[in-house]
């Protein structure tokens, strides 16, 4: 076996991959929370989608900048080692591995099987839910294993499949809502009065949720043709895309149905918005497009998660880094690497499951593992974007402080929208947190490799 990723992945790819991981499940998921936190206030739900989307574009800008500088074997890892040192992108590492990347995949499998369940007229907690989630884990997870290519159009199908809902919705729903006067009714009523900070601050850590993803794309950067052009290119013209896609379908829900009964319908809340405006079969039709959506978000955060052991293996840190860094040759895979990342899947949606869809099994230590962990990263972005500042004197003004300082705040701001929307439950999860990195520490001192 080797231990090298090939290039095999384009532009076209890249981009698929950031607007694919992004676009799929949170803006379905996340919009009626969204909705439910801002009491039916959709002026302020739209101000937090923007300002959430800001914060992606300005960490994702910065990002790009540095993807034109260093390129090794997973983005992020590498950004933090080069700006940080080898010890903090050790940490970077682990972290991603053991809890970013099979913490996101395993809410989506459940996501994904959740409106499969909705479509069938399942619960969304039952048996038959829990069953399909674990079967798209799987699925996922093969498709990725034995033919990567295969996995790349995937992402490329899928991530146009996606957009069609999502486009009807902004479009239709948009042109019928101003016709019948719904947009209009739904922008100037308020369903409930809420405070309007802590409202602003829930709305805007559930958009990180459903902004979450881009910074996986940076995973692929060792098998990225021309990966300091393409990288770049991807991250900007990816994340503009999700933010704008996302605030137009958000305002063509409020076209569909009024806001009171959006917030009502919970789980079927946007099945029943399509169904409204295409009744009949177009509506479920429309609603199995949604579901190839999420399996397509799916599909690219497992790309992320059978990658994340590999990527601190490879520096000879991690468990067994000569194991885990081995890569098949044949499929080009990280095999190892990609078996431990589906257990931790596994592991992960059993907590996500005993947490937050039944009685609570871990009492104080239950915590929404969509939400927190993305929280965690924008945590560990500010040293990345502060040593950038101080070490790439050569660049101009605008990259050098501007947008950095731009994703700093934003960082800032998602940190501290945390514990305004989770209180307590943020400090069940920094125990979580420290308990996984302490086991890291375990292993941060680099072997031969």
């Amino acid at each position: 076996m080797s231990t090298e990723l090939k290039k095999k992945f384009g532009l076209f790819t890249a981009i698929a991959m950031v607007v694919g991981i992004v676009i799929g499940s949170g803006v379905f998921f996340k919009a009626e929370k969204i909705l439910t936190a801002t009491g039916g206030n959709l002026p302020l739900g739209i101000l937090a989608w923007v300002i959430g989307g800001i914060i992606m574009i300005a960490c994702a800008y910065t990002f790009s900048v540095m993807a034109t500088r260093y390129e090794h074997i997973n983005g992020i890892v590498d950004y933090a080692e080069a700006t940080m040192g080898k010890t903090y992108g050790y940490y970077v590492g682990w972290f991603m591995a053991i809890i970013y990347y099979p913490t996101l995949t395993s809410v989506l499998a459940w996501v994904s099987a959740r409106y499969t369940a909705v479509l069938f007229g399942w619960s969304i907690t039952g048996g038959e839910c829990m069953t399909i989630a674990a079967f798209f884990l799987t699925a996922s997870y093969a498709l990725n294993a034995l033919s990567p290519t295969l996995a790349g159009k995937f992402q490329v199908s899928t991530t146009v499949i996606k957009l069609v809902p999502l486009l009807i919705m902004a479009v239709v729903g948009t042109v019928v809502g101003l016709g019948s006067g719904m947009i209009v009714r739904n922008f100037t009523t308020v369903v409930s009065r809420v405070d309007t900070a802590t409202a602003l601050f829930t709305a805007v850590v559930a958009t990180a949720f459903a902004y979450e993803g881009w910074i996986i794309a940076t995973s692929i950067n060792a098998e990225l043709k021309d990966s300091k052009k393409n990288l770049p290119i991807a991250l900007v013209v990816g994340t503009f895309t999700v933010m704008l896609v996302y605030i137009l379908y958000y305002v063509g829900l409020s076209g569909a149905v009024a806001n009171e009964t959006l917030m009502a319908g919970g789980q079927e809340g946007a099945r029943l918005a399509f169904e409204t405006l295409f009744s009949g079969l177009g509506g479920t039709l429309i609603f199995v497009f949604v579901i190839i959506s999420c399996l397509g978000t799916l599909n690219g955060l497992m790309l992320g998660c059978t990658r994340g052991v590999y990527s601190i293996a490879a520096r000879g840190k991690g468990p067994n880094p000569s194991m885990f860094k081995q890569v098949d040759a044949v499929t080009n895979m990280p095999t190892n690497s990609s078996v431990l990342g589906l257990l931790l899947c596994g592991v992960w949606l059993a907590f996500f499951y005993g947490a937050n869809l039944t009685a609570p099994w871990f009492g104080f230590f239950c915590f929404d593992s969509s939400e927190l962990p993305i929280v965690t990263i924008y945590a560990l972005y500010i040293p990345i974007f502060i040593m950038l500042m101080r070490n790439e004197k050569e660049l101009p003004a605008f990259k050098r402080f501007f947008m950095p300082v731009l994703a700093i705040l934003g960082s800032l701001f998602m940190i501290v929208a945390a514990v305004f929307s989770h209180r307590m439950a943020v400090a069940a999860y920094l125990i979580v947190f420290a308990a996984v990195m302490l086991i890291g520490s375990l292993y941060s001192k680099e072997k031969a490799r």
